[in-house]
């Protein structure tokens, strides 16, 4: 189960997720995503509490970084762990995401 909390400021959202972000929290965090994207320019992922990640949340995380080239916005990821970052490895996410 995931913790997922959003904030907006202006244009940018900003999300934090905690726990497993799996096919279960996922259809969730794209809720959340849906619910504000077309007001958001800008989205920034915080990981730092984010201990697992399944191809249904890589799934969300790419259909919002699709969402944010179709409008040229922007979108980051901070404070991924070694495990999520070898995650994103292995799928060739690292070319797609902007991770800081």
């Amino acid at each position: 189960m995931a913790v997922i909390k959003k904030e907006i400021t202006g244009k940018i959202m900003n999300i934090a997720i905690g726990g497993a972000l799996n096919s279960q929290s996922a259809p969730e965090l794209g809720e959340i995503i849906k619910e504000s994207a077309a007001d958001v320019t800008e989205i920034n992922f915080d990981f730092a509490d984010l201990e697992y990640l399944t191809s249904a949340g890589l799934r969300v995380i790419l259909t919002a970084q699709q969402e944010m080239d179709d409008k040229d916005g922007a979108m980051t990821i901070k404070n991924v762990s070694q495990d999520i970052m070898d995650i994103f490895k292995m799928t060739g996410f690292l070319s797609i995401l902007t991770i800081v």
